[in-house]
C-alpha cells in the first residue's frame, strides 16, 4: 500500500469519527480540513489532491453524521423510559416538535459548530426526524462544510508568505483550533465549586 493511500485513510477515519460517534467530538474538524486544503495547495509531490479530499471528506462526513443518527434512533430512545428522574419523556417530545420545525438549518448550521456538529445528528435521530429530509441536509451541509474549509485551506496555502512560513503557519492553525476547547475547560474550572 502507498503512503498516499494511508494519509487518505487517516483523515477519513478522523473526519468520519468526528462526526459518527457522540464520544468524539474532541477530534478536529474545521481545523483539519483547512490544514489539509492548505497542505495540498503546498505539496509538490503530488501526495495530496484538493478535489480528492474534498470528494473523500465529504463521503466520511456525510457517513459519520448517517451513523451518529442511526445509533440516536435505535439507542436513544431507550434513556426516556421513565426510570430515570432527570431524564423526561417531555425532553423526548419536545426535541422531536423542535427537530419538526427546525431540522433542516440544525443539521446544516451545526456542520459549523464544533462539538455541537457531533451532537446534533445523535440528537435528530432521538428526536426522530424524518430519515430522508435527515439525509437531504446531511448531505448539503457535508458538502458545504468540506468545500468551505478545504478550498479555503488551498486559497490560504497558495499565499506566497504562507507557503514560505507553513511550519509557523500550522501551529497557528492548532492553537486557534485548541482555543475553543480551552474556554469550554476554563468555563468548566471557574463553574466548578
Amino acid at each position: 500500500m502507498r503512503f498516499d493511500t494511508w494519509i487518505y485513510a487517516i483523515l477519513f477515519l478522523v473526519i468520519f469519527a468526528e462526526t459518527g460517534f457522540v464520544v468524539t467530538p474532541f477530534l478536529p474538524g474545521d481545523s483539519l480540513l483547512f490544514a489539509i486544503g492548505a497542505l495540498a495547495a503546498i505539496d509538490t509531490s503530488g501526495t495530496l489532491s484538493a478535489p480528492l479530499l474534498v470528494g473523500l471528506m465529504s463521503v466520511a462526513a456525510i457517513l459519520g453524521n448517517t451513523v451518529n443518527y442511526a445509533i440516536g434512533r435505535r439507542l436513544g430512545r431507550a434513556a426516556f423510559t421513565g426510570k430515570h428522574r432527570f431524564i423526561n419523556v417531555k425532553y423526548l417530545e419536545e426535541t422531536e416538535r423542535y427537530f419538526a420545525r427546525h431540522g433542516e438549518a440544525t443539521i446544516v448550521l451545526s456542520r459549523f459548530a464544533p462539538v455541537i456538529r457531533t451532537f446534533a445528528p445523535f440528537i435528530a435521530g432521538i428526536g426522530r426526524m424524518a430519515y430522508g429530509r435527515f439525509q437531504l441536509w446531511n448531505v448539503l451541509g457535508a458538502l458545504l462544510w468540506v468545500n468551505l474549509f478545504v478550498w479555503a485551506g488551498y486559497f490560504f496555502g497558495n499565499i506566497p508568505l504562507i507557503k514560505d512560513n507553513f511550519g509557523i503557519v500550522t501551529i497557528l492553525i492548532i492553537v486557534v483550533s485548541l482555543v475553543p476547547l480551552a474556554l469550554m475547560l476554563l468555563k468548566q474550572r471557574r463553574g466548578a465549586p
